[in-house]
């Protein structure tokens, strides 16, 4: 599970941080790729950050060819918690929160195809006659994928319960 990074409130629900210029985002995204090349030069694992700056986050992706040894950190849980780190490292550098969203070997679009999967499941549902599908908890990142998936396919989806019991429910429009 990714999570977005806003900050949580009292009651442990994700809140908005607030918006940031674009050149505290990208020095928060240099911030992030220093940090993210000296794990990899620690780890001896081969690796291209790029840095990109998108909807008032930044996205940093690290990359190989096909045969590097990078594989072993593009497991979801290791991504999160990657990415985790990176934010804090990130937080103690600039003072500020980070919402940075990281990739790893392409792990961001394997996760956009599951949580397609996990729609398609939940149509199927409707459409053998339920009234609603709960999906999975997940994270506001993967919540706020979901719900865009579910609006290009005419349904609605609202996410219900609280901290990591949240989740997004999908009925019909």
């Amino acid at each position: 599970m990714i999570d977005d990074g806003a900050p949580a409130d009292a009651a442990g629900t994700q809140g908005v941080a607030p918006a940031r210029s674009s050149a505290s985002l990208d020095d928060e995204g240099d911030v992030a790729a220093d940090y993210i090349e000296e794990l990899l030069d620690i780890c001896d694992l081969d690796g291209d950050i790029d840095i990109e700056v998108t909807d008032g986050r930044a996205y940093i992706s690290v990359n190989a060819s096909g045969d590097s040894n990078l594989r072993i950190l593009s497991r979801p849980d290791t991504v999160a918690a990657l990415q985790e780190l990176t934010r804090l490292a990130v937080q103690t550098k600039t003072g500020e929160f980070s919402r940075l969203i990281l990739d790893v070997g392409g792990s961001r679009e394997q996760r956009q195809r599951e949580l397609e999967k996990l729609v398609d499941d939940a149509v199927a549902r409707l459409d053998g006659g339920s009234d609603a599908a709960h999906l999975e908890p997940m994270s506001s990142y993967e919540r706020k994928l979901v719900h865009d998936i579910v609006a290009t396919r005419g349904l609605t989806s609202e996410s219900e319960g609280e901290g990591r019991d949240r989740h997004t429910v999908i009925t019909r429009a």
